[in-house]
């Protein structure tokens, strides 16, 4: 891995209506400037679990909207990114070097945890984009497909895992002051930025154990599991990660990442 090599992310994805919120679409735009403008993006998303890992569209096809019951808006909301056919190829190559099945599922357009954010970060739409399942939750082996990818870096390729640093919908929804911020999601957040930046990887692996309030946190894993994807892709930075994003969104962590 060369000093240019890509940034890798890690960010919290938003629900369709994170459009709305003029601050967090800021932070998002103004993160993507920052960044060198990739060649490509390879995505993973908290909303797509399969397993052998599996690579979704080659080609530019319709968005899939994996949700239900908001306005007609949402729905309508088009990205039509360019198709990742190359990087497809080497992704497969790479993954089954490291002795990890890869599966196709050429039809499968890009969900929500994948175009929410890249729709306010790359809203031209005109950067080649792949996404790819988890395919698995378990932070060992999500690590170990993500250090696989890491040479994916140097061909400027952008990496991201897009999930949600704390992630329960329930108590949101029961306390849904923009303001209010709850004892478990601050506390997870806290536990989680102090792990990244001491880069104690033991506890993150762990941290259903060891952070507090993670099953509340997270009552479900799937949002956190894409951090490991990230965390094994810059496995080889000096850095321990940059927090770019911070605050809460409805009592949930919005908690974004950089390595490299």
């Amino acid at each position: 891995m060369t000093p240019s090599a890509t940034p890798v992310l890690y960010l919290s994805h938003g629900a369709p209506s994170l459009a709305d919120d003029s601050l967090w679409t800021s932070e998002l735009a103004n993160w993507s400037a920052d960044l060198p403008r990739p060649t490509a993006i390879l995505i993973v998303s908290a909303h797509w679990e399969a397993a052998p890992v599996t690579l979704g569209a080659t080609e530019t096809v319709p968005l899939l909207y994996d949700f239900g019951g908001f306005p007609q808006r949402y729905y309508d909301v088009r990205y039509p990114a360019p198709g990742a056919p190359a990087l497809a190829s080497t992704v497969r190559h790479l993954l089954r070097a490291a002795q990890v099945q890869v599966h196709d599922e050429p039809r499968r357009g890009l969900d929500h945890g994948a175009y929410v954010p890249l729709v306010e970060m790359y809203p031209d739409a005109d950067i080649p984009t792949l996404q790819m399942s988890m395919p698995s939750l378990d932070p060992h082996m999500l690590y170990r497909v993500g250090t696989a990818l890491t040479p994916l870096r140097d061909e400027g390729v952008l990496i991201v895992g897009s999930g949600f640093t704390t992630h329960n919908i329930r108590l949101a929804l029961r306390n849904p002051s923009p303001g209010a911020v709850p004892a478990w999601s601050a506390e997870f957040d806290q536990w989680v930025h102090e792990a990244i930046a001491s880069k104690d990887l033991d506890g993150l692996f762990d941290f259903r154990r060891k952070a507090p309030a993670a099953g509340i946190a997270h009552p479900t894993v799937e949002h956190f599991a894409p951090l490991f994807v990230s965390l094994g892709a810059a496995a080889q930075s000096s850095d321990s990660g940059r927090s770019v994003i911070d605050g809460f969104w409805y009592s949930m962590s919005k908690r974004s990442w950089q390595f490299g």
